[in-house]
């Protein structure tokens, strides 16, 4: 037309516009703009050409010109309005948009279905439920309630403001859907944690025969994800097949989350490599499932490959690479990843400097990670929080409360995870005192103890030797209605184990199986350990017989019971059972194997066991191992052989190892070989009174009194004394302690003279109780 010198009027200039609006062509419609300006103000101070401008610049999200453009406007009208609000929509500018919208309608612009979903998009983004219900109103009122498009927009708002009643009800009223309509209403559900409703609606859409798009299958495979369901999940992925829908980033990534989240990382696998195009987010999916589950070199050879690709790691890989170093405790790996951050100023980032505190404190260099935080210049919560935790984990309790101290003076008020921290950190250093002073002091100041918080505290005692503390606590715990989770039941258990109580540990149990948690190999495994621990061996086994998918901490927990209580033909029955059910058995199963050789005698086999241990299953011998053959030998009689193998270790031999041995030569008659024992005994543990009683029993039995008044005055001149004996009993919900030599008790007498009796009848029976002067050496 140009070269023609034909007339070019303004709606040519608008048409060609509105062709690169569709096309998104930003390049074309500036150039178009430029011959605009160039023809002069007729054609640029144009209405119609003005709105198109505004209109084509909105369409491609060119949020400066597009303002500019939009304010220099000498009339406005309902298609600059409309474009200029949803721009605002789209970039994130809720509050603009939602400005926009209250000018237009005050300028006497009537909203219409196209601005009124953008709206509805604001309020969703800031989740003002009052004000998109004041939308919802004015839709009705101007009868757009039955627009698909309004409707499927009321839906997505009401659901990101956490309002699913309402969101559900204008999706039923709806009397037409269309597969936005069904998608919005399934990503409402997923966004509310509410999956199994999700799936619910996915399966009404596929009876209703509308056909799913990819953000429908993603929102399903999202569900499936967050349930764990391998089968449903794996069904959606299906559909994805079947309908022909094209493996983009968004579904490609869905299916690898799914896929990755139930564990199928070789589905994973296969899924990414058939991927086209592969954007960050989706290396970043596979990158951290590999740390997830441990594979830290693959993890990083994805890295590579990553780079080679030509793109940059963003904050998010380089956490999944700090995680992995964490992991492993790859401190140089570490160093990598920092460095790599700093060069490409990445170090910045809260969520980076989260992750690099995190992995240089769980690979011990906690001063580097201090100096991570203290040049990190934006600190957020999390990031204190990161610091307060690697403080407590390795027991620094004063740092803990210092640091805590200090984020509160630079004005970072701490919440319930920064408490657990202070608690954590007194229990690991054994202050038990204070973390239940941190523990009243958090509820005093509004802070509800989180199930975590009850979780730590129990354990904690648990752990400290309190444990009829930590079962008080685990009663007020289900008081309150919180209901505990694996670890806390555990550490429960561990609690009666503590203070030998059956009838706690029964209760427990109850509980258990009142809640399903039966089931679980942890509590299941937890559970066998206490009965065994409590005296109740054949609990124990009805426990491990109910158990029908075994694991080897299961095994191992049930064939220490057996040790435990002398039964070693059923410890080596059930280790023979194990090996031919194709379990291979680790360091603690040996442990507790020949354990139960060493109390039964049965040296054979306790050999034969050491024996095939290293040579057969390839277990390294630890101290441990060295200590129950050692044992075994000792009791029966193999003093010399016991000790070759002491001297044969690789390594120094503890006091434990040599002090059974030691107690030996008493029942042997073997005083130099207990004399050399001694020696070693006295510079490993010199304050340890134990070792010389043990030596005093063996000259007693040799009859050398003169050796034996001569350790009771060595013992004198040290001013050592015997650790008293202690036990106690619970009748009903109260323990009752009893120390040797303390008579506080308040039935002191009547206990006594119950005794007394005790030991007459025993007389009478024929009984002669061994007495020797070593024995009462420290009393």
């Amino acid at each position: 037309m140009e070269f023609d010198n034909l007339q070019i009027g303004p709606e040519i200039y608008g048409e060609l516009l509105q062709g690169c609006v569709y096309e998104r062509a930003l390049f074309t419609g500036q150039q178009i703009h430029a011959r605009i300006l160039k023809n002069g103000e007729f054609y640029s101070r144009n209405e119609y050409i003005e709105t198109k401008l505004v209109i084509f610049y909105a369409k491609c999200n060119v949020l400066e010109v597009a303002n500019r453009l939009f304010h220099r406007l000498r009339k406005h009208n309902l298609f600059s309005w409309a474009a200029i609000i949803g721009l605002h929509s789209r970039m994130g500018f809720s509050e603009d948009a939602l400005l926009g919208f209250c000018e237009m309608h005050e300028n006497g612009f009537l909203p219409d279905n196209f601005v009124v979903p953008n709206a509805l998009k604001a309020c969703g983004a800031l989740q003002l439920i009052g004000f998109g219900r004041g939308v919802h109103g004015y839709a009705v009122k101007m009868g757009f309630g039955g627009c698909v498009f309004v409707a499927s927009s009321l839906v997505d708002m009401y659901g990101k403001c956490g309002v699913l009643e309402y969101a559900r009800k204008v999706f039923d009223d709806m009397l037409e859907r269309n597969v936005v309509a069904w998608n919005s209403m399934i990503v409402c559900y997923v966004q509310n944690g509410m999956n199994e409703e999700a799936m619910g609606v996915f399966y009404d859409m596929r009876v209703e025969g509308i056909e799913p798009t990819r953000v429908t299958v993603a929102s399903f495979l999202s569900a499936s994800a967050n349930l764990y369901a391998f089968k449903e999940g794996k069904q959606g992925h299906s559909i994805a097949v079947l309908s022909g829908l094209e493996l983009d980033n968004i579904l490609g990534s869905s299916i690898i989350n799914f896929y990755s989240k139930v564990g199928l990382i070789e589905e994973a696998e296969l899924v990414f490599f058939r991927m086209l195009e592969k954007d960050v987010v989706t290396w970043n999916l596979l990158i951290s499932s590999y740390v997830q589950y441990g594979q830290v070199k693959t993890a990083l050879n994805m890295c590579r490959l990553m780079r080679k690709e030509k793109l940059r790691f963003d904050s998010v890989t380089l956490t999944s690479v700090l995680s992995a170093s964490a992991d492993t405790s790859n401190v140089k790996l570490g160093k990598e990843g920092h460095c790599y951050c700093i060069r490409n100023n990445l170090d910045s980032d809260v969520v980076v400097a989260s992750s690099t505190v995190d992995m240089y404190a769980k690979c011990e260099r906690i001063d580097y990670a201090r100096r991570v935080f203290d040049f990190t210049t934006q600190r957020d919560l999390v990031l204190w929080n990161t610091l307060l935790a690697a403080y407590a984990e390795l027991g620094l309790s004063g740092e803990t409360l210092k640091l805590f101290y200090q984020m509160q003076l630079e004005g970072v008020p701490p919440n319930v995870v920064s408490w657990n921290s202070v608690i954590l950190g007194f229990l690991r250093n054994n202050q038990i005192n204070e973390a239940k002073d941190i523990f009243s002091q958090m509820q005093s100041l509004g802070f509800q103890p989180s199930l975590i918080t009850w979780t730590t505290l129990i354990s904690g005692l648990a752990q400290n030797g309190s444990g009829y503390e930590a079962i008080l606590l685990f009663q007020k715990m289900q008081e309150l209605w919180i209901q505990p989770n694996i670890v806390s039941i555990i550490s429960a258990l561990s609690a009666c184990i503590d203070i030998a109580s059956l009838e706690y540990g029964r209760s427990i149990h109850g509980y258990i199986i009142r809640h399903e948690l039966f089931h679980s190999i942890p509590i299941a495994t937890s559970l066998v350990d206490m009965y065994a621990k409590c005296g109740s061996i054949d609990q124990a086994k009805k426990v491990f017989n109910m158990i029908l998918s075994k694991e080897l901490p299961f095994y191992n927990a049930m064939i220490s019971g057996y040790a435990l209580h002398g039964q070693a033909v059923e410890a080596l029955a059930l280790f023979n059972h194990l090996k031919e059910e194709g379990i291979e058995p680790d360091n603690i199963t040996f442990t507790s194997v020949l354990s139960a050789c060493g109390h039964a005698g049965l040296v054979n086999e306790g050999l034969e066991l050491f024996g095939d241990m290293i040579s057969k299953h390839h277990v390294k011998p630890s101290m441990e191992h060295y200590g129950c053959v050692v044992s075994l030998l000792s009791r029966c009689g193999d003093l010399d052989e016991a000790l070759q193998l002491i001297l044969a270790m690789p390594f120094e031999p503890d006091a434990h190892i040599l002090g059974s041995l030691l107690a030996a030569c008493k029942e042997h008659h073997d005083i130099e070989l207990g004399k050399y024992l001694s020696n070693h005994l006295f510079k490993l543990e010199p304050e340890n009174s134990g070792n010389y009683v043990a030596l005093s029993n063996a000259y007693a039995t040799a009859g050398r009194w003169d050796e034996v008044s001569k350790l009771r005055d060595l013992i004198k001149e040290k001013g050592l004394r015997k650790s008293p004996g202690c036990s106690w009993i619970q009748i009903g919900g109260e323990l009752n302690f009893f120390v040797a030599g303390d008579a506080s008790h308040p039935n002191t007498e009547e206990i006594y003279m119950t005794l007394a009796l005790l030991v007459r009848e025993m007389q009478f029976m024929g009984y002669v109780p061994m007495v020797s002067n070593a024995e009462v050496l420290c009393s």
